[in-house]
């Protein structure tokens, strides 16, 4: 499958000519779902979830189909009937030709007064992708190219280096790096390369490759 890298949080992936499109959020092109047969949302914070992003690409496209956890479902299925599908831990589905398994449950602790909010992985054609959202959730199924959140408020390099070596990908892709300055994006390169034991790769926004 061709993987395209969006801004931030948000792939692409494409497949016999369809498109799944996952975390569209704001800091995403606005048009990064427009397109997409099959959108994904791992949760409600924006950077992830942009409703009006996600009401473009469903009316640009009559087939297209959302499928998210309750707290984004209730938000956008009341305009889209029939189309927004509700999902959580253990579900497994399929999504413009892809087979989607959903591993996860709870956002990863941002701070003890934060209250924790819901937050699922999609695992992609069995272990092809796996993209946690913003969890370090470890699938129990072999994944050959995760997404790695490599920088957020909820994290820091010596976690995202042990989450690599503990999902042990074939690869990984830097996902959640907005928030990352250039001149630091080396720091990162170096230390998760050389640490977290898979081959470490990133895509600049609209980029692709094969996985």
């Amino acid at each position: 499958m061709k993987l395209t890298k969006k801004s931030h949080a948000c792939i692409r992936l494409e497949k016999d000519g369809r498109r799944l499109v996952i975390d569209p959020g704001t800091f995403s092109e606005e048009d990064a779902a427009v397109g997409a047969e099959a959108i994904l949302v791992t949760h409600e914070h924006l950077d992830h979830f942009n409703e009006e992003r996600l009401r473009t690409a469903m009316e640009s496209h009559p087939g297209a189909e959302i499928w998210t956890l309750a707290s984004v479902a209730e938000k956008i299925s009341a305009a889209f009937p029939g189309r927004v599908h509700t999902v959580g831990h253990g579900d497994t589905f399929t999504a413009a030709g892809f087979d989607v398994q959903v591993h996860g449950e709870l956002h990863a602790v941002i701070h003890p007064d934060i209250p924790r909010i819901t937050n699922v992985g999609y695992l992609i054609d069995g272990g092809k992708v796996f993209h946690p959202g913003d969890a370090l959730t470890v699938p129990e199924h072999p994944v050959e190219t995760l997404m790695l959140p490599v920088m957020a408020p909820w994290n820091k390099i010596s976690e995202v280096i042990d989450y690599v070596r503990e999902v042990k990908p074939r690869r990984a892709y830097d996902i959640h790096d907005a928030l990352l300055t250039d001149l630091a994006r080396p720091i990162y390169d170096n230390q998760i390369g050389a640490l977290g034991g898979a081959e470490h790769m990133r895509l600049a926004p609209g980029a692709s490759a094969d996985v």
